[in-house]
């Protein structure tokens, strides 16, 4: 007599559900981008997408309120960057602050109102400028405050205090094109992939490589997430082009406990983590399907749980965070789903509970919006878990944090500038001859460009008062042909009569 085994699990019956197409958001004109971004960033306040946008780039914020439904064509964008908008992420720790990457090389940070936008943002708190080329990838420090990475076409990480404006940490450990990056549970450690196939665990803090081996073999592009534990999940792609997912530990990073072929579609996976429930979301982009799996300490490791099916293709997809869940219904996750069609879909996952009580085995103590460390702090060496927080009474946003303030250390500028006006005041460093070199040089840039427009004008003045004098002689002729017309004609009426 055969029996199965059923493995106990609360998640074994997750199921997906889509509202309504009148409780979702219409009309959003998703950036038809082809870079590898999921295009929506979402909090319990708000939600950020990327949309398309003439002279620049730009992204649509919506409030998380009962105002759904058809999204007037005007509604006020973001909109300060010279090039689309190519990745966008909100503050973990001030819902009303979201940095986003372009093509035009800058990092720019808002702050957005309580209630949304009522015209459109073009000023931002802090402009971050030091990448040579387009900017893909923003990502939050999970404990610190202001501390904000991004990673740039020029193969560039570098890591912000946002509070001040300076780089903190500038890596250059990758040859090619960084996909993504990943702080583990207490920011201490960073995951990113390349497209040079590899995965690299450094440390953010001095840019050291600890640990790199080659993920997967295929030419697209990889995407690695940190574990609460410790362990590593990628998705990448087979040499066959059939995409995988891997789950590895950090110590023996070339050896995958877990190696799985998925299908042979083309768009990239986008792994989407729960650490209260160790559940994985595959949100591949162009798919019609979310796959979910459950990492247990038990073989096989990863336990595929269910399939969401929709009947379009998705461009992008965000993830609340737990705290904007709603625990009477035992939601475990919500996702917004965007498609061609411009519609950004809500999808909840629920587990099936008869009992209206808290259920207090699907919500542990959940990341809260409180920074444990200052950027400061953290630069130093010092390391501390994310404060948690209990949704047993349910989680209520504040209504404001104190907005973002920008406070900006001296730069080489100013000293020179104090200097000029008074010495005596100067009690800084002297100048080095290399940075007074380099603002001669920029000088002679600025002058250079001067005479070349003053140039460019005496020749288009030139131009227009030539066009005027050929215009006067044309006109003189003409007049002087008039007058005489009209003195002959009285001689031809005087020989008629």
């Amino acid at each position: 007599m055969s029996f199965r085994v059923v493995r106990t699990s609360k998640f074994r019956h997750v199921y997906g559900q889509a509202l309504k197409r009148e409780q979702c958001y219409d009309n959003i004109r998703v950036s038809k981008s082809s870079w590898d971004s999921t295009f929506c960033a979402v909090n319990p306040k708000f939600i950020a997408v990327i949309v398309e946008s003439a002279g620049g780039g730009a992204f649509i914020v919506l409030p998380q309120s009962n105002k759904v439904g058809r999204i007037p064509a005007d509604h006020p964008l973001v909109g300060g960057h010279k090039g689309p908008v190519l990745d966008i992420a909100w503050c973990p720790h001030n819902d009303n602050v979201i940095a986003s990457g372009s093509e035009d090389c800058v990092v720019k940070v808002w702050h957005i109102p309580d209630g949304g936008l009522i015209k459109t943002l073009t000023e931002s708190v802090v402009d971050l400028v030091y990448h040579q080329r387009r900017v893909g990838l923003v990502l939050w420090h999970p404990t610190a405050q202001n501390v904000l990475l991004t990673a740039g076409s020029d193969n560039q990480i570098v890591i912000w205090n946002v509070g001040t404006g300076e780089a903190l940490v500038e890596i250059d450990c990758h040859p090619d094109i960084v996909y993504s990056a990943c702080f583990n549970w207490d920011g201490s450690e960073l995951l990113t992939t390349c497209k040079d196939k590899k995965i690299r665990i450094i440390n953010p803090r001095t840019g050291i490589v600890t640990s790199e081996a080659l993920a997967h073999e295929g030419s697209k592009a990889t995407r690695a997430i940190f574990l609460r534990h410790g362990l590593v999940f990628t998705t990448g792609f087979s040499k066959r082009s059939e995409r995988q997912y891997s789950l590895r530990t950090p110590d023996c990073l070339e050896e995958p406990i877990v190696m799985v072929e998925l299908d042979t579609s083309n768009g990239v996976m986008f792994p989407l983590y729960d650490p209260d429930t160790n559940l994985v979301y595959l949100c591949g982009k162009g798919d019609s399907v979310i796959r979910y799996f459950e990492i247990t300490a038990e073989p096989p490791f990863v336990h595929y749980i269910n399939t969401f099916q929709t009947p379009d293709p998705q461009r992008g997809i965000g993830m609340m965070p737990k705290r904007g869940c709603d625990v009477t219904s035992c939601e475990i996750a919500r996702f917004y789903r965007l498609n061609n069609s411009g519609l950004c879909q809500v999808i909840t996952m629920t587990v099936p509970r008869k009992s209206e009580l808290f259920q207090e085995d699907l919500y542990p103590d959940t990341l809260g919006d409180t920074a444990a460390l200052s950027a400061d702090e953290w630069i130093a060496g010092k390391d501390a878990e994310p404060l948690l927080i209990s949704l047993k009474d349910g989680y209520r946003p504040p209504e404001s944090k104190s907005s973002l303030s920008v406070t900006r250390k001296s730069n080489l500028l100013d000293k020179v500038s104090s200097k000029n006006k008074s010495s005596s005041r100067n009690t800084g460093a002297p100048v080095s001859d290399q940075a007074l070199q380099e603002i001669a040089d920029e000088i002679r840039k600025l002058k250079a460009m001067i005479v070349k427009h003053e140039n460019r004008i005496r020749a288009l003045e030139a131009e227009v008062a030539s066009s005027k004098q050929v215009s006067n002689v044309g006109s003189e002729d003409a007049d002087g042909a008039g007058g005489d017309g009209l003195r002959t004609s009285p001689t031809l009426a005087t020989d008629e009569v």
